[in-house]
């Protein structure tokens, strides 16, 4: 008996054995038609600017913005001054990196200890603020999106030291008569944290009504928020983010490398 049972063990292990090679005798081919993806150099870290970068401050001048002129910029660093800033260029769905450091010595509490903020668009806010052991309301501080949700962790680093936002934008879309198609969505990554994740936006974020989506341009600028803090920006730079497009050549299939003939497969 106990060799019996061992014998159909066997079998169905082979029978398991035989099904698996001959899956692995397809090959599905999808059909479509790519074209060969663009070869970017990585910069140094990744920190640094990839080869297809815009850099919008390399610690020389503020001559990418607006107003740029009225802010202080020394030594490698751009420090708010009087003003907000904001790109000569627009942007719409983008990689945007961009490093900070709140004030020392830190100075103020909630929302007057080391407040910026990096604007996407004009009118959707990722906030700049001194979270470092300095409480505020939650959907207020470092890395939320203004009174819309906060940073899922707190990753601040002490006053003078730099922070790190790697931010990838999906800008909202409209349609023709001005109501919403699609809304914006953005993810974070605070000094390597995850602390925004693929976050759908109900809105700009506004302080004083509730956010609500109005149409505007496909491309706006992006505007660093003078707050009455001196907090200090440096290397900022931006990708466009182009969605590589490829074409349907002919519907998918299944090869199959022992009878060499190919097999519709629905989708």
């Amino acid at each position: 008996m106990r060799k019996q049972l061992l014998q159909t063990a066997l079998f169905v292990v082979l029978i398991g054995l035989a099904t698996e090679a001959r899956a692995q005798n397809n090959e599905y081919h999808s059909g479509m038609k790519w074209p060969e993806p663009a070869i970017v150099t990585p910069g140094v870290t990744n920190a640094d600017p990839p080869s297809d970068a815009i850099v919008l401050f390399d610690g020389k001048d503020l001559s990418a913005w607006e107003n740029g002129e009225q802010w202080i910029v020394k030594d490698g660093v751009a420090t708010v001054k009087d003003t907000n800033i904001r790109t000569k260029q627009k942007f719409g769905d983008c990689q945007l990196h961009v490093e900070w450091s709140a004030p020392v010595p830190a100075k103020g509490k909630s929302q007057w200890r080391g407040n910026s903020g990096i604007f996407l668009m004009e009118v959707y806010e990722i906030q700049v603020l001194d979270s470092y052991e300095s409480k505020t309301y939650f959907d207020g501080q470092a890395g939320s999106l203004y009174k819309q949700v906060p940073p899922m962790v707190n990753a601040m680093r002490p006053p003078g030291e730099w922070n790190g936002y790697d931010i990838i934008w999906n800008a909202p879309r409209f349609q023709e008569n001005g109501e919403l198609k699609k809304p914006a969505y953005v993810t974070v990554i605070h000094n390597g944290v995850l602390i925004q994740n693929h976050y759908e936006l109900k809105g700009p974020t506004r302080y004083d009504v509730p956010p609500k989506y109005v149409r505007h341009e496909a491309k706006l600028p992006i505007v660093l928020q003078n707050h009455g803090n001196p907090v200090r920006y440096r290397n900022i730079w931006l990708r466009e983010i182009k969605p590589i497009v490829g074409e349907q050549a002919e519907p998918p299939y299944l090869h199959s490398h022992v009878t060499g003939k190919d097999t519709p497969v629905k989708e």
